[in-house]
């Protein structure tokens, strides 16, 4: 019995030279396409540049209105570019708000609170994420719920507290109320959700590590861009915060936002000068942007990647 040879199928597609040799090329023209970069086109460009402008608007603004006076500030049209004032009322700004000593305050105030966030949020999120213990999904609804509260309810008992542990006036009451927040938790806890895998963490546990040792050696260099992400929205926050510094300090020892205050008081509010002490409680901020942002941002893209 003779057996006929099947016809060659003519329908197959064409095999690439990248797949007739052994898929190598194949796998080099992908990491080429992969290592191309994308440029946008102008529309993108045009939004981007938009954008830029009006986020930078406000700030070109706060310092065109300390560089005049009152009078030209008042004007309509208002003025659109800067005058010849700016250091003078820097300087008034300066003396007539203690602007000195708020500014230690705030860095002391927002150093403090961000950096006992950061520690305190990423135990707390490790907990929370890969550590098994009875009442946890009870637990992280709670400190969930409490997001939810409005912090103006706390004002009254939370002055009567500081009252009757002799803080009134001073730092810590500003301080101690705020070494956690409940966004920080959920903010860490999500993170390490998905960029901690659970057999690191079983392996240190083979290895006879505990959890603080887990956490110190395993834990905190792969959270290390979210703390610095969160250490910066929490510094910001607290440099800016008003409300409950404002109730709980006084003019002798206040904070920057505080101490704005002093500025606005009188009869006739000298809108030039007032400018002058924002653009003042500003610059510390954009320092820490324009040092700590490429450092951040690289942190971002390499836990990103790391994902």
């Amino acid at each position: 019995m003779t057996t006929q040879s099947l016809p060659a199928r003519t329908d197959a597609p064409a095999r690439t030279p990248a797949v007739k040799a052994g898929g190598r090329g194949g796998r080099r023209l992908l990491r080429q396409r992969a290592g191309r970069q994308h440029h946008a086109g102008p529309l993108a460009y045009v939004l981007l540049a938009i954008m830029a402008i009006l986020s930078i608007f406000p700030l070109y603004w706060t310092m065109v209105a300390a560089s005049t006076d009152n009078t030209r500030v008042s004007q309509t049209p208002p003025p659109f570019l800067p005058g010849p004032n700016l250091f003078s009322n820097l300087a008034r700004a300066w003396d007539e708000a203690a602007m000195g000593k708020a500014m230690i305050n705030s860095l002391i105030v927002a150093g403090v609170i961000a950096l006992s966030t950061v520690l305190f949020a990423t135990l707390a999120g490790f907990a929370f994420a890969k550590l098994r213990f009875k009442g946890r999904n009870a637990l992280l609804m709670l400190v969930i719920g409490t997001m939810m509260v409005p912090p103006q309810l706390a004002v009254v008992p939370l002055f009567m507290m500081m009252a009757d542990l002799g803080w009134s006036q001073q730092l810590p009451a500003v301080i101690f109320p705020t070494l956690v927040s409940a966004v920080g938790v959920f903010f860490m806890r999500q993170y390490l959700t998905e960029a901690l895998p659970d057999e690191l963490v079983e392996a240190g546990r083979v290895d006879g590590a505990h959890s603080l040792r887990i956490f110190w050696s395993i834990v905190l260099p792969i959270a290390r861009p979210a703390m610095a992400v969160l250490f910066m929205i929490t510094f910001v926050h607290a440099w800016n915060d008003f409300f409950w510094p404002f109730v709980v300090l006084d003019m002798t020892n206040p904070t920057v936002p505080v101490a704005l205050t002093q500025l606005s008081a009188g009869y006739v509010r000298d809108q030039s000068l007032i400018m002058a002490g924002a653009l003042l409680g500003t610059l510390p901020l954009l320092a820490m942007f324009v040092v700590f942002g490429r450092q951040i941002v690289s942190g971002i893209m390499a836990g990103a990647v790391k994902g």
